[in-house]
Parts: structure tokens; C-alpha cells; sequence
């Protein structure tokens, strides 16, 4: 009978998990009060479609959510004088509702790469009344990286914008992580550190993502005094909008990594030194972490989260990643434990009602370390229903369906998409149409949300509205329908071309079905070239070509809207990638078949013409700039000593990634500037150097190549030449002249490989 009432018992905890979505989150809610969400809706409309936003009568009612099981709700109905009424539960319910009707009933489109708002006139009628609750109580959204590989220059003005985009694509937990250093760098003053040992422990602002989660110190830094004060400033807008929205800021919390100098102040503190992260030394890694058991590791979580809740107030969620690509010291699962319960309670030492979000990144990175009785340990530090695990590459590699939903912790269903801020079509998009209904059905799960966490964002923007409409679905949709509607709606048009575009990139590129594939730009256009180089796809290049060739067609009367104009420079760049990967065949083959002539015209045409050809295409569309991200970061600098790092952090990013190329080329951009000074570079050096080699009868060397090429690539860092922010060409001219010199020569080239396979 013991065992029995046992069983029963603990199956019944599962299910109080899932089904009474855990009363742990209950108190997990908007801080503003219903007219303030209001208001703030309001004034987003104004700033979306200007005057047009008096035809929308905004209100924000909290109890619309309470008669629907506490879960965001939104209604739409007509009102007098062809006036449209949107009701929702909390500010992000009715500023999704907003757009839901924007785009379904008026085909208008929001979006990174550029907005499509002719809003017609009057606003079309509903019929009776609109009535939408997500079945997800969370919507999250950004990754840590995010903070770096893409907001990490962003002013105001750019920040605005972007919770705005949350808002209307119903995120409401969005990180939050502007300003910490200034309030860290508080914490170890008091603590007895200087401002050298602070100085050489904080990153540059580029790489401040990877200092905070144990990775690195000191790369690109110093941070300058103006930094911490700017973004103190920044943060204290960014929390204000998000929760005037009705948003739930998550704030960063302690994970036990102290500076180097916390020994000196602080000798018998028992702290470790770990190994170095990815490809780095102890130059710049190693981490020194403090054991959880050491009172000084409370002592310091406390200080910090109590001086941060001094600041910037608390909605109770905070963010920290314990061995983040990092090996614990022990696989004991008692010592696992007693990290979590130390963090934790850190956390609860500053605020009794914390709930501790993880990535759950770690369990994917490193699944030889992390099998079930270590993560089990892990989880098992904390209270249940006190953590929330974010399944962070969910798409690809749930971790939910190995671990019995987390073992009864509640976890979000993410997207991460995309690494690096890599360019690049890319897509999965029939597994995320099925992944958060299937989780959201297994049994005994503890789903609590979907998630966007992407490393980078101001890509492939149709995936991730694609994945924020499905956030209030309660089934997956018909993708054909789907984007055929999207594209409608972003270009304003259904020209068939277009729609046929779509329907194809759909099936192909946008749909990788390849188990637990990562979306890091494999092409060669972007890596330091070799002869042992990947040029595999998951699709059928025919279907992009083709596509091409009718977004091409399409695009005459089209390209005075701004997002058919991005879209046809992006289809067209990958296009051209792809061309890239062609031409390095030939050129790889004629050099092992030592035919120097081949090999001249292949590389001629690859350096002398493709290249610069993609480059000037690039530099005619403004979110394809080089120039933009190297002016986003000077922009921040109060004087010429700090614009140099900033821009060196810049540049280093998105090139070398470290001192000596330690994670080269991972955070790949193809803009305009970049093509013509770095990566035709490089290619150029490579295609002279093959060229050298068979005139002389010599094999090529790649480690003497590679000791060449780096003086290029670091060149390019230190160059400190300017490059336009703003578009020059005429993108048209461009996109026919590449169009004709490229299309029949490759599809040719695809015709002959098929005959001979």
C-alpha cells in the first residue's frame, strides 16, 4: 500500500505541475497598473502608424485574463464611427491583438528589415468579436549573446523600436541585462578590489555576453567610466517601456565567477581556477570560480542582487548560466546540487519570491558531461517551480522528452535559429510548426512557454514571426497558407512571382530537416579559405535559383517598397553564396589537376568580378552596411581613445573573434565594405598563393597560408578606414547586372552535374 501511495503521489505532483500551471509563477506578473499598459499601447500605435492610431480605441483590462486561466487574452470588435476596439488583458495582449489585426485584416507587416503599413482607409470591419488566448504563459525572448553579437551598440532610438517589435509579437519576458558592469563594478569596490583588478576583469563592450557567463576577462576592454553611465542610463529607459507594457524584465543574478584579485583581498576564499574556454588561453579565460559552500560566494550574490533591486527595481526573474561551454570541477551530483542551492539562494537572500530562468544550453553543449544524474543534481538544487529552464535549441535538440520535462521543473520551448549573427537564409520551419504542440502534449509536461533565442537577430525575419504567431496557436498551421499570406502582407502585393518565391524557400532553405543541425554559415565565401572546405546544403540548390529568378522578375514594380528591396538584395546575396562555393570547386580542382589556366579563370572571376559585384549589391541596400555597425559603436565614445576600442570590438567580432583568431569567423556578417576589405582578401591571397604554388610545382602549405592570411585579417581590425553608413548604387542596376551574368552559366552548371550523377 506504501508503494502505491508513493506512486500516486508523485504522479499526481506531475500532474499539478502541468495542469495548475504552478501557483511558484502565480505572483510573476505586470507591475503597471491597466491604464498605464493602456497608455503605453497607445502611444506605440502612434509611433507605428502615426495619426491612424486615433481610429483604435486601446484597453487593457487584467480581469479578461483571470476569466481564462490566467493566460494573455486578447479581443478585437468594430466600434462606432468605423472605429476599431482592442481589449487585452495586459499591454502585450492588446498590442498583439493590434497586430494580429494589422496584418490579417489590413496586410500590413512589421518587421527588423523594414515595415509595409499602407493601412487602408477606413479600417475594415469585424465581425461580431475576435477573441484570442495563447495557450503559453510565457513568451521569452533573446539569448544572452544577443546582448553583443547585435544590441550591444544600440541607442535609445534603436532600443524603442525593438520593444516595440516584443510587444507586438506578444513577447512578455524579454531579457534585460543593460548596466549590470556598473553595478557589479560597485559591488567589488566595496569589496576592497580597485579599478585595476576591475579593469582587467570586465570584457570590452563586444564581448561583455561571454564575461558574464564565465568565459572571458579582459578581452577589448578596459570598459570606460562613460560606458557604465550611459548604460546605467539606458537600462533605467529600457525597464520603464518594457514594463509599462505590461512586460516581465529578467535581470541578471550571481553565478559564482569572482576576479582573480578577490584571492588577495580574500585569501582563504575557496575559489577555482577552470579551464579555458574554446580556444583561448589564460591570457583572457580561465575563470576563478568561488565554491558555492564558501560564505563569501552569499555574500556577493546577496550584495549584487540587492544593489541591482536598489536600481533598477525587480519582477522577481533573474537570468545567471552556471558552466556556461564550461566543465564543473566535479560530476558529483551533491556538488551540482550545491552550486544551484547557493545561487538560489543568493537570489532568495535579495528577493524571497525569485525564480531563477537558466539556459539550458549547457545540457546540449556539453551532453557527455551532463547525463541524467547531473542534471537531475542540478535542477534538483532548487524548489520546484522556483526555476524555469529555458530548452534553448528546442527545434533541433529538445532536451525536454530526456529528461521527464526537466524533471518537474517547468521549461519554455525555444527557437534558437541562429548562431553568431550570421548572414543567411535558414529555417526549420516544419519542426517549429510542430515542436511546442508536441511538447506542450507529452506527458506530464511542465511547458510553461515558447521562446525566441536566437545569438543574433535583423535576420530571416519570417521565421521569427512565423514562431511569435504560433505562441497563440492552439495547432500548428498549413505553411503553404501561411507564407503565401506573409508575403502578401510584406510586400502589399500578390504578384505571383513573389508568392511562388516564397512557396519554394518554404520547402527548401527555410525548411532544414537534418537532425540537430546548427545554423552557423558553413559557406566558403566566409571562412578563411582552404582546400578541405564544406560546400554541402540541406536543400535543393535548383529550388533558391529558381527562387531567384522570380523574386528577379517580380522586382521592377516593386522596388520602392522597402522590404521587397532588402529581400531581393538577401535572396540575391544567397544566391551569389552559393556561386562562391562553385567557382572555389573550380578552383580547388583545377589546382589539384595543376591547370594553371583553369585556375586563372576561375579565381579571376571569383576575385576580380563576383566578389566585387556582391560587394557593391551589399552596399546598396542599408541593412547590409559595414559602415552602420563601425558608426553604431563610435557613436557611443565620448572621445577619440574610446571610439578606437569600441571600433576595434567591433571589427574584432565579426573577424577574428579574439587576440588571435580563437573563434574565427564564427560571428560571420556578408555587408557591403566587409566583402570588398576582408573576405576578397583573403580570397585574393588565396587564389595568388595557389597560383604560385603550381607555377613553381610546389604543394600549398596551409599553415604557412594561414600565418599569411592572419596579417590580412588583423589588418583589416586595425585599418581604421571609414565606411559609408548610407546606400550608394542603384540596387535594381546591380541585381540585373549580377542577374544576367550569373543565373544561366550556374543553372547550367546544376544541369550538367545532375546528367552526370
Amino acid at each position: 500500500m506504501s508503494r502505491v501511495l508513493s506512486i500516486t503521489i508523485l504522479i499526481n505532483l506531475y500532474i499539478f505541475a502541468a495542469e495548475c500551471k504552478f501557483e511558484t509563477l502565480a505572483h510573476l506578473k505586470p507591475q503597471a497598473t491597466d491604464d498605464t499598459q493602456a497608455r503605453a499601447v497607445g502611444d506605440l500605435l502612434q509611433r507605428l502608424i502615426g495619426a491612424r492610431a486615433n481610429e483604435f480605441i486601446v484597453v487593457v483590462n487584467r480581469s479578461l485574463g483571470l476569466a481564462n486561466g490566467d493566460l494573455d487574452t486578447y479581443e478585437l470588435r468594430s466600434a462606432r464611427n468605423e472605429m476599431i476596439s482592442v481589449t487585452g488583458n495586459t499591454g502585450v495582449a492588446a498590442a498583439t491583438g493590434i497586430y494580429n489585426y494589422l496584418k490579417y485584416f489590413c496586410n500590413c507587416h512589421v518587421s527588423w528589415s523594414g515595415d509595409q503599413l499602407r493601412v487602408p482607409s477606413p479600417l475594415p470591419s469585424i465581425t461580431g468579436v475576435l477573441k484570442i488566448t495563447t495557450p503559453n504563459r510565457f513568451r521569452y525572448y533573446q539569448n544572452v549573446c544577443t546582448q553583443s553579437y547585435s544590441m550591444v551598440w544600440w541607442d535609445w532610438e534603436r532600443w524603442e523600436r525593438e520593444i516595440d517589435w516584443m510587444a507586438l509579437n506578444g513577447i512578455n519576458l524579454p531579457l534585460a541585462f543593460s548596466g549590470q558592469e556598473a553595478i557589479w563594478q560597485e559591488v567589488y569596490l566595496s569589496l576592497g578590489l580597485n579599478q585595476s583588478d576591475i579593469d582587467s576583469f570586465f570584457t570590452g563592450p563586444a564581448f561583455l555576453a561571454w564575461g558574464r557567463m564565465s568565459n572571458l576577462h579582459g578581452w577589448g576592454g578596459p570598459l570606460p567610466q562613460s560606458w557604465h553611465l550611459k548604460q546605467l542610463y539606458l537600462q533605467y529607459k529600457i525597464l520603464d517601456r518594457m514594463r509599462s507594457l505590461g512586460m516581465i524584465p529578467v535581470l541578471p543574478a550571481f553565478a559564482g565567477q569572482v576576479p582573480e584579485a578577490i584571492s588577495r583581498i580574500y585569501p582563504k576564499a575557496n575559489v577555482t581556477k577552470l579551464d579555458p574556454w574554446s580556444h583561448f588561453n589564460c591570457t583572457y579565460s580561465c575563470a576563478y570560480l568561488l565554491d558555492p559552500k564558501d560564505p563569501l560566494f552569499q555574500r556577493i550574490g546577496t550584495l549584487f542582487l540587492t544593489q541591482l533591486i536598489r536600481q533598477f527595481g525587480t519582477d522577481h526573474v533573474y537570468n545567471t548560466d552556471t558552466f556556461n561551454e564550461m566543465t564543473p570541477v566535479s560530476s558529483e551530483p551533491a556538488y551540482l546540487s550545491s552550486v544551484s542551492e547557493a545561487v538560489f539562494s543568493s537570489m532568495t537572500s535579495a528577493d524571497t519570491q525569485a525564480v531563477w530562468l537558466m539556459q539550458g544550453w549547457l545540457f546540449v553543449h556539453q551532453s557527455a558531461f551532463w547525463r541524467p544524474p547531473q542534471i537531475k543534481a542540478l535542477l534538483g538544487g532548487v524548489p520546484l517551480g522556483r526555476m524555469i529552464v529555458l530548452d534553448l535549441f528546442a527545434e533541433s535538440h529538445p532536451m525536454y522528452s530526456s529528461t521527464q520535462s526537466f524533471y518537474g521543473q517547468p521549461f519554455i520551448w525555444c527557437m534558437l535559429h541562429n548562431f553568431g549573427g550570421n548572414s543567411g537564409l535558414f529555417g526549420t520551419v516544419e519542426s517549429i510548426n510542430r515542436g511546442p504542440f508536441e511538447a506542450l502534449s507529452f506527458p506530464n509536461s511542465t511547458m510553461v512557454g515558447t521562446g525566441l533565442t536566437p545569438e543574433g537577430i535583423e535576420q530571416n525575419p519570417v521565421v521569427y514571426e512565423l514562431m511569435s504567431e504560433l505562441a497563440w496557436r492552439k495547432e500548428p498551421v498549413n505553411l503553404q497558407k501561411w507564407v503565401s499570406l506573409y508575403s502578401a502582407r510584406r510586400y502589399g502585393s500578390r504578384d505571383e512571382n513573389v508568392a511562388a518565391a516564397w512557396s519554394l524557400l518554404f520547402r527548401s532553405i527555410y525548411n532544414c530537416t537534418v537532425p540537430f543541425y546548427k545554423n552557423h554559415n558553413h559557406s566558403p565565401l566566409v571562412h578563411r579559405p582552404s582546400l578541405r572546405m564544406n560546400t554541402d546544403v540541406w536543400y535543393n540548390r535548383s529550388d533558391l535559383f529558381e527562387a531567384w529568378r522570380l523574386m528577379y522578375t517580380a522586382a521592377k514594380p516593386l522596388m520602392s517598397v522597402e522590404t521587397f528591396k532588402h529581400d531581393l538584395v538577401d535572396v540575391t546575396r544567397e544566391a551569389l553564396q552559393l556561386v562562391v562555393s562553385e567557382y572555389y570547386l573550380e578552383i580547388r580542382k583545377a589546382f589539384q589537376k595543376h591547370l594553371l589556366s583553369e585556375l586563372l579563370t576561375a579565381g579571376g572571376v571569383l576575385v576580380y568580378d563576383l566578389l566585387p559585384e556582391l560587394d557593391r549589391l551589399l552596399s546598396s541596400e542599408s541593412r547590409f552596411l559595414l559602415g552602420v555597425w563601425l558608426e553604431q559603436a563610435r557613436s557611443l565614445a565620448l572621445d577619440e581613445r574610446e571610439a578606437s576600442l569600441y571600433e576595434m570590438n567591433a571589427r574584432n567580432q565579426i573577424t577574428l573573434w579574439g587576440p588571435e583568431g580563437n573563434i574565427l569567423d564564427y560571428a560571420s556578417k556578408e555587408w557591403g565594405g566587409l566583402i570588398g576589405d576582408y573576405y576578397s582578401q583573403r580570397w585574393s591571397l588565396f587564389v595568388t598563393t595557389l597560383v604560385k604554388c603550381v607555377d613553381r610545382g610546389s604543394p600549398f602549405k596551409q599553415d604557412a597560408f594561414n600565418r599569411d592570411v592572419f596579417k590580412v585579417e588583423k589588418g583589416f581590425v586595425y585599418n581604421q578606414r571609414r565606411y559609408p553608413s548610407k546606400p550608394t548604387g542603384d540596387t535594381y542596376e546591380i541585381a540585373t547586372r549580377v542577374f544576367l551574368k550569373y543565373y544561366r552559366p550556374i543553372m547550367k552548371k546544376l544541369s550538367k552535374a545532375a546528367c552526370h550523377s
